[in-house]
């Protein structure tokens, strides 16, 4: 989203769009309201949210709001304002402002506030292209409308053939009764209460959706406008309602968000395909739809419908829900756990069957009830579900813990952020000692980060949410920057660099390594890059093309926590590094595990056949280095021979 912030103190100005630039793609700065109005006429089309203070030279804040208000009368406006500006709360209410925040800034203050700002944001968007599409729809149907006249007491006394035809019932049949005979047990007693507060109490025109059941038993929704029709002396003389099916333009999503909004304690279950991007992959798209189809159809009869389930929802990319009211479904988690196992046993003995492909269905289930966020609930038990390789998840209360984690993760990049701006990301360096000589020959590149209180923190507390953000890239240059340094520091000793499979997959830095290799070409045959294999590889051939450019230019590759996880030795060879380092958790367990100790020795008979250097990790001791060295292993790195410290 894009932002144009105003703001005419310097300071407040800059700290401010140091951090509005965490959570907007492009933020605009204003110094004062005249500016703030001229670029809002320049480029309006393309901003989401403004964020204006109110005391300003030239033209003040409400002065601006104002000015805003006569190009757009929807564009999200947010006041910036001092608590001594209170007097101006009634003038900005006025102007139409969306939501406040009080300086100082705090980040959960304006967490909080843009969170109910883009709801609105959003809220707009979706009822602009609904009426939109419900305007275009009544357009084309305007000569198809259902159309029913009743009596102040709400009796049918008239029907088009439009209405008997969808719902399915004659004129004989209607006409005398009341709309109760199309009415949907989904449909809440709230909703026709304020329908006839409108059109009898206030005597005033009600439009909404209506969800209806005709004869057959079949759901179908219309666009409903019921006019109350006056006689002179202001008295209900009937109502006519006029009514189009939208049954069409309703999402099977919308379907069960309508279902779900009405029956506020429901147990919702949502269903999966397992590995539904391969089935994409081995079949064209009209194919995987017919598949999507044909399951979706048989679901209700493979599910044990103990509690009546009526429908099956499908949600695309394989995913397909029930929902049922919880008064029609008191069982306990353990027991829809177990209807779930059934249902699983089920479906992997049926067999897809469409034209002339026959699939093998496999699904995971994640399953919940209550009031609160239950749709989000369960679509994070599915995710869990396939992080985990987990079959069923209960996922009750799952989506309150994920916002805790994205405001703890949004503090996190705050932190790193601050660092990089204060340069307190830092490189320490580890030595790695030959075993035979007992002399460093090798320092192991080491990143930290300084928080603000002085804190020192290894990776594990900052690296993979920097991974999701913006600031990963910046960080991995910090490090090459650092390395680079510290070969001027230590001549005659290699410095060993961690590079990961998103690190060589980035053109930004492999250029930049590149550039580093030109600049310190003296020196670069005394750099390593550690590379840590790993399933993520998306292009392999790039990573191998990496290598190659790299080792032309005099630099070693070594192959990190060898040993362990997805490293083998068929795609090692084709990686064709210089050293083996292996995994530490062989090498602290060596003592105890004889396991460990025959994979360590596999590993130096291979490394050695391979003319390959070893560094074996994690040696905290004498022992252990003994052991590893009697072994065969060329090098060793860990607390016994040195701490991670900064040049």
């Amino acid at each position: 989203m894009t932002l144009l912030y105003i703001e005419d103190d310097p300071q407040a100005r800059n700290a401010a769009t140091s951090l509005f630039s965490e959570f907007f793609d492009t933020v605009i700065v204003g110094e004062d309201g005249e500016e703030g109005a001229r670029l809002y006429a320049d480029s309006h089309a393309k901003i989401d949210i403004v964020i204006t203070d109110i005391t300003m030279p030239r033209m003040n804040g409400i002065e601006l709001i104002q000015s805003i208000r006569t190009i757009s009368a929807d564009v999200a406006i947010i006041v910036l304002s001092a608590h001594h500006e209170s007097n101006f709360l009634t003038q900005t209410i006025e102007a139409g402002v969306d939501g406040y925040l009080l300086k100082p800034l705090n980040i959960s203050q304006l967490i909080q506030t843009l969170h109910k700002v883009i709801e609105k944001i959003h809220l707009r968007y979706e009822n602009a292209k609904n009426v939109l599409l419900l305007k275009q729809y009544e357009n084309i149907t305007n000569l198809s409308s259902i159309i029913s006249k009743s009596d102040p007491k709400g009796v049918i006394t008239f029907v088009n053939d439009k209405f008997c035809q969808i719902s399915g019932y004659t004129k004989e049949e209607l006409i005398g009764r009341s709309h109760n005979i199309i009415r949907h047990p989904d449909m809440p007693k709230t909703a026709f209460r304020d329908l006839w507060k409108t059109i009898k109490d206030e005597k005033k025109t009600w439009q909404g959706i209506v969800k209806n059941r005709a004869k057959n038993g079949d759901t179908y929704y219309v666009k409903t406008t019921i006019q109350p029709i006056l006689n002179p002396d202001g008295e209900v003389e009937e109502y006519i309602s006029l009514r189009h099916d939208i049954t069409a333009i309703m999402s099977d999503k919308k379907q069960l968000f309508d279902f779900l909004e009405a029956n506020r304690l429901s147990v919702l279950i949502l269903v999966q395909i397992e590995d539904y991007t391969i089935l994409e992959k081995f079949y064209d798209k009209a194919s995987v739809e017919k598949i999507e189809m044909a399951f979706g159809k048989n679901m209700l009869y493979l599910m044990p419908n103990r509690w009546g389930f009526q429908r099956v929802y499908h949600l695309e990319n394989g995913l397909y829900a029930f929902a049922i009211n919880r008064r029609n479904c008191k069982a306990s988690k353990e027991e829809i756990h177990a209807v779930l196992e059934q249902f699983l046993a089920n479906v992997k003995e049926y067999i897809v069957k469409v034209d002339t492909v026959e699939y093998d269905i496999s699904v995971i289930c994640s399953f919940t009830y209550g009031i609160f966020k239950i749709f989000e609930d369960a679509k994070i038990g599915i995710e869990n579900a396939i992080q985990n390789k987990q079959s069923i998840i209960y996922a009750d209360g799952l989506s309150g813990i994920e916002y805790e984690n994205a405001l703890k993760n949004i503090e996190t990049i705050h932190m790193i952020k601050t660092a990089i701006d204060n340069r307190k990301i830092i490189s320490y360096f580890q030595p790695i000692v030959n075993n035979t000589t007992q002399k460093v020959e090798k320092y192991e590149s080491l990143v930290r980060l300084v928080t603000e209180e002085g804190q020192l923190l290894t990776p594990f507390y900052f690296l993979e949410i920097a991974k999701k953000g913006r600031y990963y890239s910046k960080i991995t240059k910090i490090v090459l920057d650092n390395s680079f340094e510290a070969l001027l520091k230590v001549p005659d000793v290699a410095i060993s660099i961690n590079l990961s499979v998103h690190d060589i997959e980035r053109d930004e830095i492999t250029d930049y390594i590149e550039h580093l290799l030109i600049k310190h070409e003296s020196e670069a045959h005394r750099v390593i890059f550690e590379l840590l294999e790993s399933e993520d590889i998306k292009d392999f051939f790039l990573i191998k093309h990496f290598i190659q450019r790299v080792k032309a230019r005099g630099v070693k590759i070594a192959i990190d926590d060898f040993g362990t996880g997805y490293s083998n030795f068929e795609r090692l060879l084709s990686y064709e590094p210089d050293i083996l380092k292996i995994d530490g958790s062989l090498i602290k367990n060596i003592k105890h595990n004889t396991a460990s100790q025959h994979i360590v020795e596999t590993i130096v008979l291979f490394a050695k056949k391979q003319n390959l250097t070893t560094v074996a990790e994690f040696v905290e001791s004498e022992a252990i280095y003994e052991m590893v060295r009697d072994i065969g292993v060329d090098f060793s790195q860990g607390y016994h021979f040195g701490r991670p410290e900064m040049f």
